[in-house]
């Protein structure tokens, strides 16, 4: 096995990570595909009961929700920043960076979750047996338009905590890592934090802003 590749599939550095890139790249497809189809549902909804998930949408959190759009939109640059650093050779400052990033993702998922409860106290939780008081004029679709922002952000939420994860353990390992594997496992783990960065992009203004 060469020195600048971790497998002994592959005979080139520049060949192992083009192959994580092609991977990764599929990966995000297949997860795309996910989060499209639950956008698909929400849309073909949204022309039904335009109305009810107008009003619904006005109960939510617009200063939470913006806060943690502003959380997310900085953890993708402090990921910028890291793969900046590790194409310079800075490793240091790299680490730091991804520190930085997964960091900001656990602020992320505190807020969402501060956002859950206050949710659960206002009864307009309709999900895992929480209370549904909503004394709104169409009650059964605001049920549905609720299923479904809890269903769309804590699956966004589950993608969250899987990357917060992955940049844990790049950096537990970051020390022991071949200098030549660092910017390639940067390079992966970038491409997904920052398509988790961009599925939150679209789901901000389709759940909060609707009719704002």
């Amino acid at each position: 096995m060469s020195a600048s590749t971790e497998s002994v599939a592959f005979k080139s550095g520049e060949r192992e990570r083009a192959a994580d890139a092609f991977g990764m790249w599929v990966f995000i497809g297949s997860e795309a595909m996910l989060f499209g189809a639950i956008f698909l549902i929400f849309f073909v909804a949204r022309l039904s009961y335009g109305a009810a998930f107008a009003e619904a949408s006005r109960h939510l959190s617009l200063m939470l929700g913006t806060i943690n759009t502003a959380v997310l939109i900085t953890s993708s640059f402090a990921m910028a920043l890291a793969h900046f650093f590790t194409s310079g050779s800075r490793w240091r400052a790299a680490g730091w960076s991804l520190a930085a990033t997964a960091a900001l993702g656990v602020v992320f998922l505190i807020i969402k979750g501060t956002e859950y409860a206050m949710e659960f106290h206002q009864g307009i939780a309709p999900v895992l047996g929480g209370p549904f008081t909503y004394r709104g004029a169409d009650p059964v679709h605001a049920a549905f338009f609720f299923s479904l922002y809890f269903a769309m952000t804590a699956l966004h939420g589950l993608h969250l905590f899987c990357g917060i994860v992955v940049v844990c353990g790049t950096l537990a390992l970051w020390w022991r890592t071949e200098v030549s594997s660092r910017a390639r496992r940067v390079q992966a783990v970038g491409l997904y934090w920052h398509f988790v960065d961009i599925v939150w992009v679209f789901l901000f203004p389709v759940l909060y802003l609707t009719n704002r």
